[in-house]
């Protein structure tokens, strides 16, 4: 409801509009929630939340997949991708690698062609760097502080002085959104992402015109206790109102790796079609980072940088083709590349379902 779903919410919170860039006009889309515990998602078993891992994210997906398609088995033949930004840079790979060695009988087969990975994290050390890199590069940070951040993004870059990732430098105040450093913020509240505000300089639903506040928009429309109802939510088995990042309290969270490099490298040998894509104003994981970590696959170039269009005049991005591996940037988009930059983000779904390099 804020990025490529079929509806937004109205300011007022109460009522929906269509989106015209919603991906469901090139794929059925089903959306899952997950780990257990975000969104209206939820355990039987409250100790269930003290075990949440990767791994384990990676075993339930797949096994909600495999009981889907017997549920509705007319799509258990149909072509299957898996989308999804910025942590889904880990679940991503790690479900589809479960899949992969799963798919050894009628049964478990799942018909997976590719994966859209958008802003996501792959590799610790390299995301680190890049973030370091894009702020200093996007005058977010001092030469001083950059000096003392600096790290290695490659064998021949610097010498390694830290991987951590500079919160500081963009103010605690909210005076910069970092998930769009460009972006204006909702009005009336200081958290420039988390907003629960209906108070917003946009008076009438708006897609082309960015507005800030429209998590605040879909997250008052979700606690609507006709909304819960007609979606069918056990809200009652839930440990807060429903909130864009609802956490059980108890939610303990296991990481299993610090890079999914290797399972990048297992879904290129398969022969999976895989992009990798980028709003270039996002500095929570930019497209230095994104750029850096492709860099350690060491893939050879089958066609060099070039803009993409979306539409006649206008430059959507820029893209480079690896042997194995699309990477696109999407000018002007921030993490969330759908609700910046709605009309770039569908002609890039579009382009890649059909297999077909993204426009020149």
């Amino acid at each position: 409801m804020t990025e490529l779903g079929p509806f937004r919410v109205k300011p007022d919170g109460a009522t929906l509009y269509s989106n015209p860039y919603a991906w469901n006009q090139v794929a059925n889309l089903l959306f899952l929630e997950s780990p257990a515990g975000v969104g209206y998602s939820y355990s039987n078993t409250t100790s269930d939340y003290e075990k949440s891992s990767d791994n384990n994210t990676a075993v339930d997906s797949y096994t909600f997949l495999l009981n889907w398609f017997e549920r509705f088995p007319q799509y258990k033949n149909r072509e299957f991708y898996i989308a999804g930004e910025s942590y889904a840079g880990y679940y991503i790979p790690e479900l589809t690698d479960t899949i992969l060695k799963n798919n050894n009988s009628q049964t478990s087969f799942i018909n997976l062609k590719g994966v859209m990975i958008g802003n996501g994290l792959i590799n610790d050390e390299t995301d680190s760097c890049g973030v370091v890199d894009y702020k200093w590069s996007h005058a977010l940070m001092s030469d001083e502080d950059y000096a003392n951040e600096r790290c290695s993004a490659s064998n021949s870059r610097h010498q390694t002085q830290s991987h951590t990732l500079p919160s500081r430098l963009i103010s605690d105040g909210g005076e910069i959104n970092p998930y769009n450093i460009y972006a204006p913020l909702c009005p009336s509240h200081p958290d420039p992402i988390w907003s629960n505000t209906l108070r917003s300089t946009f008076t009438d639903a708006s897609i082309d015109g960015f507005d800030p506040c429209t998590p605040g928009y879909a997250q008052t429309y979700l606690n609507t206790h006709a909304v819960q109802s007609a979606l069918h939510a056990n809200v009652t088995g839930l440990p807060y109102p429903w909130e864009e990042c609802s956490i059980p309290i108890n939610l303990v969270y296991d990481r299993s790796t610090t890079t999914v490099v290797p399972i990048y490298q297992r879904m290129i040998t398969s022969g999976l079609r895989i992009l990798v894509f980028s709003g270039d104003v996002d500095s929570i994981v930019p497209v230095t980072s994104t750029r850096y970590s492709i860099n350690v696959l060491k893939l050879s170039i089958e066609k060099e940088w070039y803009p993409w269009m979306d539409g006649d005049i206008n430059v959507g991005g820029f893209s480079v083709i690896y042997k194995g591996l699309i990477f696109a940037t999407v000018r002007g988009a921030g993490h969330e590349v759908p609700s910046y930059q709605p009309s770039r983000a569908l002609t890039m779904a579009k382009f890649f379902l059909a297999n077909k390099p993204l426009p020149s």
